[in-house]
């Protein structure tokens, strides 16, 4: 018989991918499209829906056609996203009613107030694990249904359907307007603020208090299972699509964290750690998210707790494209290489508000510490380093919420090739930092949860055997110097706290 193959979709923050795993979790081949980052106004990020599935139908046939591959080759599709990107649509055209509003933005803050008026912004805390955050799915549908013309009337109608992009780029696949699949897993739904994590169902009291009705909202199931089948019109046509788990999530799954207390961090676009605190919800508080870690089939689901950091990799990208210290991301490692340390500069880039552990979704981006002995060397190691100092922060929260300590990290995504940044990562953080052999966690966890609800991967057990060590650091600075650079970084964050006020609103 010949070889079979699982594809995982993976449509993130800046491109979309399509991944071709074999039965060893190793990846056999690569399609990848970068999509427009589209900024309107301050604050505000959106993407093309329509642009965003036109990609997916392109790298998808990258993918097959670098490995010589045909949908004969493939046994089932998963999918992995950018989780609170929000996308509405008609369900009659297939045409989206406004652009997708990305995660990051921050355009729904009076929406937020407005609601946590009454309550404040852990209003729905307890049942839904989230704070009120312009971060969340839920604010940026209202925003739409309030300011589209005309799309409260269709979504009251019966006529629009939301997703988070998971759910467009399955619903496309498997048919569109020709029959297709309304879905979402729970781990997408966990992020709308919209899903009662006991009972895993949307909380109708919630969608009432927001105005948005039922009948715009995906039906919740679990992360592996079947969906559907794709389309006869696509490349892929009749092969299952049977797994989708959230970006964050996807990547835990892929690093094989199953058990509770285990965890990772993955360094994308944005920096999010999760822990994994097995099938009891845990209350964060000191800032965290309490989340879905992933539910798999009829199994009880597993929940974690998470730090969300809105701004990593892209505080580079905003280097390169806006700025132009940079004119490709490789770059800023060998600028920070040229310095022994940042020169007393530090970089807080809270472009979105700070996310966790403070949600300050006042604080504005800084750059502090400056002297004339500061060059850019030292602000390209001051950026990369606050993505260590901001992991730190998120760690010692885990840490006061769970009761078992982390002992060891950890940590996937494109940042995670810097090995000086992972150096510094490890001594920030006085414990070791550990990188797998593959490094494309996000998509393979997408491709583990749809190979095993098609039995191409038989149990968790076989998904842990595949799971190897690539590298590891371990933390070299003392401890009077790792508290120093601590305590520097704090006054940092304060100083960029209450920036957006009345006069300043973006």
């Amino acid at each position: 018989m010949s070889e079979k193959f699982v594809i995982a979709i993976d449509q993130g923050t800046t491109s979309s991918r399509a991944i071709v795993f074999n039965h060893a979790g190793d990846v056999h081949s690569v399609g990848q499209l970068e999509h427009e980052q589209i900024f309107p106004a301050a604050g505000w990020v959106e993407h093309d829906p329509a642009e965003i599935w036109n990609n997916v139908r392109e790298v998808i046939g990258q993918a097959l056609s670098k490995a010589n591959l045909t949908r004969h080759d493939i046994e089932v599709v998963g999918i992995t996203n950018q989780r609170e990107t929000t996308v509405v649509w008609d369900k009659n055209t297939g045409e989206a009613v406004y652009n997708a509003i990305v995660w990051q933005d921050t355009r729904t803050q009076d929406i937020v107030d407005e609601l946590a008026a009454n309550g404040g912004t852990d209003r729905y805390k307890e049942t839904v694990g989230l704070p009120l955050a312009t971060y969340f799915a839920g604010t940026k549908i209202k925003w739409i249904l309030d300011n589209v013309e005309g799309a409260r009337e269709r979504a009251e109608a019966g006529d629009l359907l939301f997703g988070t992009t998971d759910t467009w780029v399955l619903w496309n696949l498997t048919g569109g307007t020709d029959g297709g699949v309304h879905v979402t897993d729970v781990t997408n739904a966990s992020r709308t603020l919209f899903m009662d994590l006991k009972t895993l169902a949307w909380d109708e009291e919630i969608l009432a208090d927001f105005g948005v009705p039922l009948s715009m909202m995906p039906e919740i199931r679990s992360s592996s299972e079947v969906y559907g089948q794709v389309h006869t019109n696509q490349l892929l046509r009749e092969v299952p699509v049977a797994g989708i788990l959230g970006d964050q999530q996807a990547a835990t799954f892929g690093q094989a964290a199953f058990t509770a207390g285990t965890a990772k961090n993955t360094y994308g676009t944005g920096c999010f750690l999760i822990f994994n605190t097995g099938t009891e919800i845990v209350n964060s508080t000191n800032g965290l998210l309490t989340t879905m870690a992933y539910k798999l089939g009829d199994a009880k689901p597993v929940y974690a707790l998470e730090g969300s950091i809105a701004v990593a990799g892209s505080l580079v990208q905003w280097l390169r494209d806006n700025i132009g210290m940079i004119s490709s991301a490789p770059e800023i490692e060998e600028l920070a290489a040229k310095v022994d340390d940042n020169g007393g500069v530090y970089v807080v880039p809270a472009f979105s508000g700070l996310f966790a552990p403070y949600w300050r979704s006042d604080a504005r981006g800084a750059i502090v510490g400056l002297t004339r002995f500061a060059n850019k060397n030292h602000i390209a190691r001051a950026a990369l380093e606050s993505t260590a100092f901001q992991t730190r922060e998120v760690l010692d929260a885990v840490n006061a919420d769970a009761e078992v300590p982390l002992t060891e990290l950890k940590v996937d995504g494109g940042m995670v090739a810097n090995e000086a940044l992972m150096q510094f990562q490890a001594d920030i953080l006085g414990v070791p930092v550990v990188r797998p052999k593959v490094t494309e966690t996000t998509a393979l966890g997408a491709a583990y949860a749809a190979g095993l609800a098609v039995g191409f991967w038989k149990d968790l057990g076989e998904l842990e055997t595949n799971w190897s060590e690539d590298k590891r650091w371990e933390p070299s600075m003392d401890e009077e110097t790792r508290e120093r650079n601590l305590r520097l970084w704090k006054k940092a964050v304060t100083r960029t706290f209450d920036w957006v006020d009345e006069d300043t609103k973006a």
